[in-house]
């Protein structure tokens, strides 16, 4: 994937997310993904759609008297870039700092000490 990828909004994001899980997905059946969210009307369900495709995250195919969108940027791939855009952002790159700040400033049990130690120590024996 291109670094030069378009910004994509929450709101575009929340659709990208329909998108991948179901993919190739109607318009209506992307409309009908949100029929409890009572901030989107379809219209601007479509409108988000037609934006994406303009962006390049989306492609559509017509078939009969509706479009089918499927991705053109893979789940893992834009998570994965803006994963590394926030941590450039505000930790500098460095995954150890976003870790220390969060454990420095968060409520975190002993279950989940627990299991980021077994998660370190696994790691650690795959690098030996």
């Amino acid at each position: 994937m291109s670094k030069n990828l378009p910004k994509i909004s929450d709101a575009e994001f929340e659709i990208m997310k329909v998108v991948w899980d179901k993919a190739p997905i109607s318009t209506n059946d992307v409309i009908d993904s949100f029929k409890n969210n009572d901030k989107w009307s379809s219209r601007t369900i479509q409108t988000m759609l037609i934006r994406l495709d303009k962006k390049g995250v989306l492609a559509h195919e017509k078939k009969g008297r509706t479009y089918e969108y499927y991705p053109l940027v893979e789940r893992n791939e834009y998570i994965e870039l803006e994963k590394n855009k926030f941590l450039n952002k505000f930790f500098g790159g460095a995954f150890n700092n976003l870790f220390v700040n969060y454990l420095e400033n968060e409520n975190v049990s002993e279950s989940e000490i627990y299991q980021l130690r077994k998660i370190l120590d696994e790691k650690i024996k795959k690098e030996d």
